[in-house]
C-alpha cells in the first residue's frame, strides 16, 4: 500500500505530540517529587540518636549579659567537631554572635506560626547518644574532660542515670536529696547522708545523661534548669553522682554590674515560680528547715474553684488539698475557736472535721473547710455573730463573718480575697436529741443524742486542743457508719474513690 504526502505529515504530527505529552508527563512527574521532597522534612519522624558521642546543651543564660560565644568556642577550641546546641525561649537580644560552624546550633524554643512543628523541638537537633547541660561561663580546659565523663559514665551504667562535674566558680556544688510528692504539692529537700551520691545538687556543674532519657522528661529544658530536671528525675527515682572531674569558670561573677545582678535576680524569681506553678509544686521544704510558699494567701483567691458534688477538683487530678489552703484553714480554725471561747459560745468539732481531728488529729488531708457546731442559744454571746444579720462584717484581722446564703448558718472567709472557710452550724436541744433550721443532703448531717455534748472534751486538732463531743467514737459512727475512723473515704466514693494507700499516707 503506497503512503500518500498527506498521510506521512499526519502520521508524523501524531508522532510529534506523542512526544510531547511524553515529555510533558515526566516533566510534570518531576516537579511532583521536587514539591514532595520539600515539604516532606515537617512531616518526618524526629531523628534517632545513632552517634556514641555527646552533644554540648547551653541553656541557662541571660540575653542582656553572657559568654556564651565564648564558651562554644572554648569547646571547638578543643574539639573543632564537637556538637553545640544554644537553646533559648525567644531570639536572644542582643544577638548571639556564634562560631558559624555546622555542628553549632540556635534553637529557638518558642514554637513559630511560620515554621514547622520540628523547628521549636531540640531533640530533633540531637544526633548523640549523650547530652552535657552545660552553664554559661564554662571553660574547657581538656579534650578529656567530656570524654572521661563519658567513661565514668559506661563504667556507672545502671546505678546512676546522671553523673555532674563540679564548676569552680563561687557556688560550691552541694549533694542534696529531693523527694517530691505531687499529692501533697510539696518538694522537700534534705541533707545527703554521701556527698557524692544524691537525687539533686545545689551549685554548678555540668551534667551529662543519655539523650533518650533527657527528652523523655516531660519539660526537659524548662527553666531554671538544674530545678526543674532534678523535680523530674526524682519523681523517677533518678540518682546523680558527682565526679572528681571539674571544669573551670572563666568568668567571675558572670554578671558585670548590680543592675544586670538584679535583672537575673527577679528574672529568677519569676522562672522558679512560673516553674512550681507549672508543677503544681505549692510547698517547698528547704534542707535547713525553712519553708517558701507558692500557693494562696490572704490576698489571692484560693487554689481552687466552686466545689460540685462534694469532690473538688484536685480529687480528680489524684492530688490532695494544697498545703497552703490547709494552712489557711488551720489558721482561721484556731482564730475563730479562740472567738467562740473568749466569747462563750459553746462550740464542738462537726462532721469531718471531728473525723480528722480523730484520725490525723488535723483536718482530712482532702477536705477543703471546717465545720463547728455551736449552741443556737448563745449566738447573742458573740458580737460577730449577733451582728451580721445586717450585712458580712470584715474584722480587724481581715476574717470575714458573714451569715450563709445556702440556710441558716454562718461562716467565717480567710479573707475577702480567699474563700477558704469555717461554717458555724446551729443546733438546738429537743426532746433530747440536737437539731436545727438548716439542713444539707450530707450523710452526716443527722440529729443525734445532746448527751454527746454533756461534757465536752478536749481534743488534738491542727497544733492546738479544740472541743469535742464525749466518746467521739460513737458520734462519728452514728453519722457515719461503723469503722469510719479506719476506713478513710473521700466524700463522695460515688464520684472518685480513696486510693488504698491514703490511709497509710496521711497518718
Amino acid at each position: 500500500m503506497r503512503i500518500t504526502f498527506c498521510q506521512g505529515v499526519l502520521a508524523l504530527a501524531i508522532v510529534i505530540n506523542l512526544l510531547i505529552l511524553f515529555y510533558v508527563s515526566r516533566l510534570q512527574q518531576r516537579m511532583l517529587h521536587r514539591h514532595r521532597d520539600h515539604v516532606q522534612p515537617s512531616s518526618r519522624l524526629l531523628p534517632v540518636p545513632q552517634k556514641l558521642g555527646v552533644t554540648v546543651i547551653i541553656r541557662e543564660f541571660e540575653d542582656f549579659e553572657n559568654y556564651v560565644p565564648d564558651v562554644v568556642k572554648s569547646f571547638l577550641t578543643q574539639k573543632p567537631e564537637q556538637p553545640v546546641m544554644v537553646a533559648a525561649d525567644t531570639l536572644p537580644y542582643p544577638p548571639l554572635v556564634l562560631p558559624d560552624a555546622p555542628n553549632v546550633q540556635l534553637v529557638i524554643l518558642k514554637p513559630a506560626p511560620d515554621q514547622p512543628a520540628h523547628v521549636s523541638r531540640p531533640e530533633t537537633y540531637v544526633k548523640t547518644e549523650y547530652v552535657a547541660l552545660v552553664p554559661d561561663g564554662v571553660k574547657v580546659d581538656s579534650t578529656r574532660q567530656l570524654d572521661r565523663m563519658l567513661e565514668e559514665f559506661k563504667a556507672n551504667q545502671g546505678r546512676v542515670q546522671m553523673l555532674a562535674a563540679p564548676v569552680q566558680s563561687l557556688a560550691p556544688l552541694r549533694c542534696v536529696n529531693l523527694k517530691v510528692s505531687l499529692r501533697t504539692w510539696t518538694a522537700e529537700y534534705s541533707l545527703a547522708p554521701s556527698t557524692r551520691l544524691c537525687t539533686a545538687l545545689k551549685g554548678d556543674a555540668v551534667i551529662l545523661l543519655r539523650t533518650k532519657d533527657l527528652f523523655n522528661l516531660s519539660t526537659p529544658l524548662a527553666k531554671p534548669l538544674l530545678t526543674s530536671l532534678f523535680i523530674q528525675t526524682s519523681l523517677r527515682g533518678w540518682t546523680v553522682r558527682i565526679l572528681d572531674i571539674s571544669f573551670s569558670s572563666a568568668h567571675q561573677p558572670l554578671l558585670s554590674s548590680s543592675h544586670n545582678q538584679w535583672k537575673a535576680e527577679n528574672r529568677a524569681k519569676a522562672s522558679r515560680l512560673q516553674l512550681f506553678r507549672d508543677f503544681g509544686i505549692k510547698r517547698v521544704l528547704l534542707e535547713d528547715g525553712k519553708q517558701q510558699w507558692f500557693g494562696c494567701s490572704k490576698e489571692t483567691s484560693r487554689c481552687f474553684g466552686t466545689v460540685h458534688d462534694d469532690t473538688p477538683e484536685y480529687l480528680y487530678q489524684n492530688r490532695w488539698t494544697p498545703p497552703c489552703c490547709l494552712q489557711a484553714l488551720r489558721e482561721t480554725a484556731k482564730y475563730v475557736i479562740n472567738i467562740l471561747e473568749t466569747s462563750g459560745v459553746r462550740y464542738w468539732l462537726e462532721g469531718g472535721t471531728l473525723l480528722g481531728a480523730a484520725r490525723h488529729q488535723d483536718i482530712i488531708p482532702w477536705d477543703y473547710d471546717v465545720d463547728l457546731g455551736i449552741y443556737l442559744e448563745d449566738i447573742p454571746n458573740c458580737d460577730f455573730l449577733r451582728n451580721v444579720e445586717s450585712g458580712s462584717i470584715v474584722d480587724e484581722k481581715g476574717f470575714v463573718w458573714e451569715k450563709a446564703i445556702e440556710g441558716d448558718f454562718y461562716r467565717v472567709q480567710y479573707s475577702e480575697h480567699n474563700h477558704l472557710h469555717v461554717d458555724l452550724w446551729p443546733f438546738y436541744p429537743k426532746n433530747g436529741l440536737m437539731t436545727k433550721d438548716t439542713w444539707m443532703d450530707h450523710r452526716q448531717d443527722v440529729e443525734f443524742p445532746e448527751h454527746f455534748l454533756k461534757p465536752l472534751l478536749p481534743l488534738p486538732f491542727a497544733g492546738f486542743m479544740a472541743l469535742a463531743p464525749n466518746n467521739h467514737r460513737s458520734f462519728l459512727e452514728l453519722k457515719f457508719g461503723a469503722g469510719v475512723i479506719e476506713n478513710p473515704e473521700y466524700p463522695n466514693p460515688a464520684l472518685k474513690n480513696c486510693l488504698p494507700t491514703a490511709a497509710g499516707t496521711a497518718h
